[in-house]
Parts: structure tokens; C-alpha cells; sequence
């Protein structure tokens, strides 16, 4: 008898006795269907973590820098940022640093928005006319604040369009006025849909002139002056954001007198990128080793039917050495027993999980994906820890006794 037709009956003898306990067998491939499904839908919502995190950052834009009070280990303690860094280190960065093409301070603030009954807490920005083209927003209805606002204080604002449908729901809401902090503002503008970064809702946001911010909403600080929540600086090009973080990093430095630890931090859309990869990366390894653990106990489960089975069927093996059967043989049939249950329970649990990852993109804001080499790693595992977990229970089967075994007939 050909090797190849010894394993098609083995084949065929394993797929027959799986399907005369097929109760047995599909609970005995639950396990590995479930563990499958874990592990694909888990890598998947790692992914759209990651992807989402890209997408919002890329509207950041490639060659922007983000100058901000306080240094790393500020951050990590959580106290309240200094407020040493103020409208002049806005002004010089614009001035002295060659590399840099526009600059756009910002003060950020809090506050309720409110026009007639209707009101709502929303993040207000005092900014210059150059944030519309350094972070790459852009006006549907009315206009951006300009110079003459900037250098008249002048109350007025630009809403979100999230903002503007609370505030004016059955208007554009141009020339409207409403309250911020007790202060009256003529509504001028209404921007176009931005999204959300870091769980910040752009389109709530409202800006005003940043020397009305100054005069009437937030006040000069006592010992520095206008001081800002951060700066966003665009670079002349992409490949020219290196040398204009390290041009800043030393004009600030200069300017604020520093010896040792900066008071400040430059960061890029770069530098942002590589930390939450980071923190998505750590994230989605660790949604895998949960669905592994299932995949190990559906490996546990298989294991232990197996054992039964090999209980169940002593007269079986007995007689089937008694006719000439290797122990090989016996063996041969457990694992290929084992490998069918888990290959499988890994389709099954895979299709389950593509379909889950799927329903994801489609149905939820977060881009869920899984790559083919994801896919072909966990239905190998699954396959792979079938043969493993049935090594046991294949060599009990083949090491029995023919002799004890037909006792039992």
C-alpha cells in the first residue's frame, strides 16, 4: 500500500469518527473557533487604533511644529504647565529662524458659548490670521479673522460648523451675536468639518482674535506678559522641519536663559506619530496575547477530548493492532484527528473575525484592518497547536497494549 494511500485512509477514518460524535466535535472546535475570532478581531481593533491615530495626525500637516510650555517630565507629573512662553517667542521664531515659512500663536481656553436658550462649553482659541493656512483649515460660510481684528480687538468670532448646528440649527449663523464669558461676539464666519484629534472635537471649537482673547477673556500674566498655550510653527518644507525644531530649540533656549532642562518642548507630526504608535503598537500586542490565551485553551480543550476518546476507544485500538496496525499508525490518526478539529475551528474562527473586523470599519468611525500575514499566522497557530495539544493523547493511543485492550471486549 502507497504512503499516499495510507494517509487518505487515515484521513478518512479520522473524518468518519469526527462526524459519528459530531456534538463532541463541533463543542471540541468552539475553543479554537473562539480563540481564532479573539485574536483577528483584537489585532484588527489594534490596527484601526493605529490607523485612526495616523489619519488624524496627518491632518496636522507633515511640516507643522508644535511649540509647548513645559518639558517632558512636566507631562509625565501632570502639574500645571509654566507660562513662560509668550507672544515675543512667537514673534522671534517668525523673524529669526530662516527655516521657518509661518507662524501662528494660539490661547486656548474653556468657556460657554451661549445665544439666546441655547449654550454650549466649548474650547475657545484666540489666534492670528496665519492659523487658517499653518494648520490647513479652511472657511465654509463668512470669512477667517484678519489683521484689522487682530490689531483692533475687535468681538468677533469664527464657529465649527458642530458649534454653529448647536448654536444656530435653522440658520448659517452669520452675523449672529453671541455670549462667551459675558462678552458679546459678531459671528463672522463658520469654518468647514475638521474631525477630531485625541478625542477633541475640532468642530465644536470657536476662534477669536487673539488680542481680543488678551483684553477680554483670559489677561496678561503678571510676570511673563501674553502668554500662549502653544505655538504652531510651519516649516518652509517637509524636509526642512528637522533643522527648524533644532533652529527653535536654541533661539528658545537663548531666550528664556536655559542652562539645564528645557521649558519647553518642540514636537512634530513625526514625534506625535512614533509615540501613539508606540502606545497603539504595545496596545494591539497585548489584545493578541488575550486572544492567544484563548487559542491556548481551545489547544487545552482539544487535548482533553482527545484523552476521552482515547478512553472511549481502547477496544477499537486494540483490535485494529491485533489486525496488523502499527502503533505509528494509531498515532498518525489521533493527530490527524486533532489537526482537523483545530484547522477547522481556525477557518471558522478566522471567518468569524474578518467578518467582525469588517463589521467594524463599516458600521464604527475606527478603521479596523488585519493583514493577510496576520490571517495565515493564526490559522498555522490554530493548526499548529492542534498537532501539539494531540501529541498526548495520540502517543497514550498508540502505546497501548493490544493484548489489554481486547480484555475489555
Amino acid at each position: 500500500m502507497s504512503k499516499n494511500l495510507a494517509f487518505t485512509e487515515t484521513v478518512s477514518m479520522a473524518i468518519t469518527t469526527l462526524k459519528s460524535n459530531k456534538l463532541r466535535s463541533l463543542l471540541t472546535m468552539l475553543g479554537i473557533v473562539i480563540g481564532n475570532a479573539s485574536v483577528i478581531t483584537l489585532v484588527g481593533v489594534g490596527r484601526g487604533a493605529q490607523n485612526l491615530a495616523a489619519n488624524q495626525l496627518s491632518n496636522l500637516g507633515a511640516n507643522v511644529l508644535f511649540v509647548v510650555p513645559g518639558n517632558n517630565d512636566t507631562r509625565r507629573r501632570g502639574v500645571a504647565f509654566p507660562r513662560n512662553l509668550v507672544l515675543e517667542d512667537s514673534d522671534a521664531i517668525a523673524n529669526q529662524v530662516p527655516t521657518v515659512k509661518r507662524v501662528a500663536p494660539q490661547i486656548s481656553s474653556n468657556e460657554v458659548v451661549q445665544f439666546g436658550s441655547r449654550s454650549s462649553t466649548s474650547s475657545i482659541s484666540g489666534v492670528t490670521p496665519n492659523f487658517l493656512t499653518v494648520r490647513s483649515f479652511d472657511v465654509r460660510n463668512g470669512r477667517f479673522i484678519n489683521e484689522e481684528d487682530v490689531k483692533s480687538a475687535r468681538n468677533v468670532v469664527v464657529i465649527g460648523p458642530d458649534l454653529k448646528k448647536k448654536l444656530f440649527p435653522y440658520s448659517q449663523g452669520i452675523g449672529g451675536n453671541i455670549r462667551i464669558k459675558d462678552q458679546s461676539f459678531k459671528v463672522i464666519g463658520v469654518m468647514s468639518p475638521k474631525g477630531a484629534v485625541f478625542g477633541n472635537n475640532q468642530d465644536e471649537n470657536a476662534y477669536i482674535p487673539i488680542s481680543t482673547m488678551v483684553s477680554r477673556l483670559t489677561g496678561r500674566d503678571p510676570t511673563f506678559g501674553v502668554s500662549l498655550s502653544f505655538i504652531s510653527v510651519e516649516a518652509k518644507t517637509e524636509t526642512s522641519t528637522s533643522a527648524a525644531k533644532f533652529q527653535i530649540t536654541n533661539l528658545l533656549r537663548q531666550r528664556h536663559r536655559i542652562n539645564r532642562d528645557d521649558d519647553f518642548a518642540v514636537r512634530s507630526q513625526k514625534d506625535a506619530l512614533q509615540i501613539v504608535s508606540t502606545i497603539t503598537g504595545g496596545l494591539t500586542l497585548m489584545l493578541a496575547a488575550i486572544g492567544g490565551v484563548s487559542l491556548l485553551v481551545g489547544g487545552i480543550g482539544i487535548m482533553n477530548i482527545m484523552l476521552v476518546s482515547v478512553s472511549e476507544r481502547t477496544e477499537e485500538i486494540g483490535l485494529r493492532k491485533a489486525l496488523g496496525a502499527q502503533s505509528s499508525d494509531v498515532l498518525k490518526q489521533f493527530l490527524v484527528e486533532s489537526l482537523i478539529l483545530a484547522s477547522f475551528g481556525g477557518i471558522i474562527g478566522t471567518s468569524v473575525g474578518l467578518g467582525t473586523v469588517t463589521a467594524l470599519s463599516l458600521l464604527t468611525p475606527l478603521p479596523a484592518s488585519i493583514s493577510i500575514g496576520t490571517i495565515l499566522t493564526t490559522v498555522s497557530l490554530s493548526g499548529s497547536i492542534g498537532l501539539i495539544f494531540g501529541v498526548l493523547p495520540a502517543r497514550r493511543a498508540a502505546k497501548l497494549d493490544p493484548i489489554i485492550a481486547l480484555r475489555s471486549l
